[in-house]
């Protein structure tokens, strides 16, 4: 191991948006304190995300290999051979307590983020509603570091030396919950219409349904191509890079576009910006949402719509996505 003055052991795990948010913050971090090393405990999955964060271990999880409590103390006898010199748990679930009770004994300094959990309920909240901006997931992250005394003010800027190429598109249709979705028909005929006027279009996505819908896109015209079934995760942000822009919805591919410093214009139906997650660097002026009294009807867009119409997504026109592309 290295001889520097801090070593810190960073848990994230979860979904891969969740855990690409943290990237930005990591990078910043690391680049304005050189004399420290991170140890980034994460899923296997994820690695291609930390891979710019200078002086970083990255530690992948599978953790059908470490299931239940005595699979996690199997792992806490993994990370404690790392003698870190606190913890920062920028997770705050179960599993991650569980690891640092059994770690407490050799890690005792120990940092957690703080979600704001009660203020999100409020802002979700159908009787109760208090619409307001709150502290973004980005600078509650950078919190739990500056607790730990390190002086991080972040940027807040895209990170990109990269010359962008003109034309050069992507779009990710897709999203956890449907409440979270531009309708899939009217975003394929977005997709055909910027096709025919000459952008060349990258489409993002995972999994075989999502990748049979964009294969069935990409089959309509040349200037389309799908990446959804031939392309891993660290292929795909090479492509962002190059791209002039991303259309995505509240998704993990707005972060991960994020983190390969490309601007994303977001489509926003149940969840709202306000609750702190838009992607790092991007701008509240790139948001197509409309404004109803019910939004945001959850934090995470994994409740029903209350209307059982999705009007957040319904009542959105091809005409006010396609003039904020075209007009960039």
């Amino acid at each position: 191991m290295s001889n520097l003055k801090k070593r810190l052991l960073v848990f994230r795990f979860s979904a891969m948006g969740d855990v690409a948010m943290t990237v930005p913050v990591l990078k910043e971090l690391a680049l304005k304190n050189l004399d420290l090393e991170l140890i980034i405990i994460s899923r296997d999955l994820y690695k291609p995300f930390f891979e710019s964060i200078p002086n970083s271990v990255f530690v992948g999880v599978d953790f059908n290999n470490y299931k239940g409590v005595l699979g996690l103390f199997k792992l806490s006898r993994i990370l404690k051979k790392y003698k870190a010199d606190a913890i920062v748990d920028l997770h705050n679930v179960l599993r991650t307590k569980i690891l640092k009770f059994f770690l407490r004994p050799y890690i005792k300094t120990q940092i957690t983020v703080n979600k704001g959990r009660n203020e999100k309920k409020l802002l979700a909240s159908n009787k109760y509603k208090i619409l307001k901006p709150l502290k973004s997931m980005h600078e509650r992250y950078a919190d739990v570091f500056r607790k730990l005394g390190f002086n991080l003010t972040l940027s807040h800027k895209l990170n990109s030396d990269i010359i962008k190429k003109n034309k050069h598109i992507g779009i990710a249709p897709f999203a956890n919950y449907k409440e979270k979705m531009y309708t899939l028909d009217r975003m394929k005929k977005i997709c055909l219409y910027l096709a025919n006027k000459n952008y060349k279009i990258y489409l993002f996505g995972g999994g075989t349904n999502e990748s049979n819908i964009l294969k069935e896109w990409s089959d309509t015209n040349s200037y389309i191509h799908s990446l959804a079934d031939n392309c891993s995760i660290k292929e795909q942000m090479e492509i962002m890079k190059n791209l002039e822009f991303i259309i995505t919805m509240d998704s993990a591919n707005m972060h991960i576009a994020s983190i390969a410093g490309t601007r994303v214009i977001s489509i926003w139906g149940a969840t709202h910006p306000f609750a702190g997650f838009l992607g790092y660097g991007q701008k509240i002026e790139d948001v197509i949402q409309i404004d109803l009294s019910c939004r945001p009807c959850s934090i995470y867009g994994n409740k029903s719509c209350l209307r059982k119409d999705i009007a957040c997504m319904n009542y959105i026109d091809e005409k006010t996505i396609l003039s904020k592309i075209l007009n960039k």
